[in-house]
């Protein structure tokens, strides 16, 4: 419990120092791209501790989730399949590759004349940038699932079933966890790139449309707030994969203490 509140301690410490830091720093700031952080934080209480709360973080954040979902499920799902099914991995391979050397962001345009510019489009990008860590991960996890376990679940007569929930997934889930932490962070990127390029709202609109109008104060709030959302989306995925991994941790340490 004590290491616990340590750790949270050091954790906030650094953010802390630097905010002071930066407060500072620039309290007698006179540049117009670096306002004083005090009058920031004055443009972000009236910014988006309004309406625009609504308007534009309510949208973003759902398109965030739902494109991470999505990603999630396609994800997860290809990688069993492949996983298990090597010949049809090497059947796909090929367009695999090719797909996920694109660039999301190219794809935009695309997205734009068969979606519009609503949330489909947006929901579309995030979801196929952030489908491909989920995906190989997955694959590679399936695929190193110890074949005696699973040798010994046959020998249980365990059906196709059971054998994949009771072994190989769990084998494969660290893996699987390790690509969705990195594509959480590709949906944020992807999320606020298709906001800048199309949209009529979201964080990303805001922040594009403050820095156009020379509002230099409201983007630096926007992209204070992006930070925000980043670390609490990280901090909540934190939690659930300690809830759902603590059987993976407890193993590791049973096996450093015996050794």
């Amino acid at each position: 419990m004590k290491s616990t509140v340590l750790s949270a301690w050091f954790e906030f410490l650094l953010p802390g120092v630097l905010l002071v830091v930066w407060w500072f720093t620039s309290a007698n700031s006179s540049s117009f791209y670096f306002p004083p952080l005090q009058e920031i934080f004055v443009a972000f209480r009236e910014s988006w501790l309004s309406a625009r709360l609504t308007q534009d973080l309510v949208p973003s954040v759902v398109r965030l989730l739902t494109g991470f979902a999505i990603a999630i499920v396609v994800g997860v799902a290809g990688g069993v399949l492949f996983g298990l099914k090597r010949s049809l991995e090497g059947t796909v391979s090929a367009v695999l590759d090719f797909l996920r050397s694109m660039p999301s962001v190219a794809l935009i345009p695309l997205a734009i004349l068969v979606f519009g510019i609503g949330t489909s489009m947006k929901v579309f990008v995030i979801a196929f940038g952030a489908v491909w860590p989920i995906l190989l991960n997955t694959i590679d996890g399936v695929k190193g699932a110890d074949s005696q376990q699973i040798d010994m679940a046959r020998s249980f007569r365990l059906g196709g079933g059971d054998t994949l929930w009771r072994v190989i997934l769990p084998a494969a889930s660290p893996q699987i966890f390790t690509g969705l932490r990195a594509s959480l962070s590709i949906s944020i990127i992807m999320m606020v790139v298709s906001e800048m390029l199309a949209s009529t709202n979201g964080i990303g609109f805001a922040i594009l449309q403050a820095q156009r109008s020379f509002a230099i104060k409201e983007m630096w709030a926007g992209i204070i707030l992006l930070g925000i959302v980043g670390y609490v989306l990280n901090l909540l995925f934190i939690l659930v994969e300690r809830r759902v991994m603590h059987w993976h941790r407890n193993m590791r340490a049973v096996e450093d203490s015996s050794s």
